[in-house]
């Protein structure tokens, strides 16, 4: 029998991520092409369109993770990380969210980033690389969110776990 966990986030996160990502990295390319204009046009509606999208994904992303939080179990230490991971998901949204909302209101889709804003976009990167790296440690070093591993699981020579049912197919 396949158990399903109601927890929405881990299908969430990865769309902030990705989406700030590439925002990044089509700020500094629209930037860095700007003697090319059509292709640095191009990098700029990019740019701005992946942080707007990015920021809007991370809406949910910090709504199911608050959800989340509240439906795994977990021991002191793991809290304590959570709520660590927990403090830099509000700040990290509420930078995209300031950034994307200054975007949008001062600049055309396909207007040339300036160098200081394209600093702010990698450094809400930085943010939500950071954010990530910390919400990783809850389910690779806390085990917060996973099935753990049964006690009829054993290793093969090659370190490779197989369940006994396996073993009878």
């Amino acid at each position: 029998m396949i158990e399903v966990i109601p927890n929405w986030h881990p299908l969430f996160v990865h769309f902030p991520i990705a989406l700030i990502s590439l925002s990044a990295f089509f700020h500094l390319a629209a930037i860095l092409l700007r003697k090319q204009p059509r292709c640095s046009s191009h990098c700029a509606v990019l740019a701005h369109s992946t942080l707007w999208l990015g920021a809007l994904a991370a809406f949910p992303t910090v709504l199911f993770g608050w959800l989340a939080s509240n439906a795994v179990n977990h021991d002191e230490a793991g809290h304590a990380a959570m709520l660590l991971h927990r403090t830099w998901a509000l700040a990290t949204l509420l930078t995209l969210t300031v950034l994307a909302g200054l975007d949008a209101w001062r600049h055309k889709v396909d207007a040339l980033p300036t160098w200081p804003f394209a600093g702010a976009v990698i450094l809400a990167w930085a943010l939500v690389a950071s954010t990530a790296w910390h919400g990783a440690e809850l389910v690779y070093r806390h085990g917060l969110g996973v099935i753990p591993i049964s006690a009829n699981v054993e290793s093969d020579e090659h370190g490779q776990r197989h369940d006994e049912a396996q073993h009878l197919h």
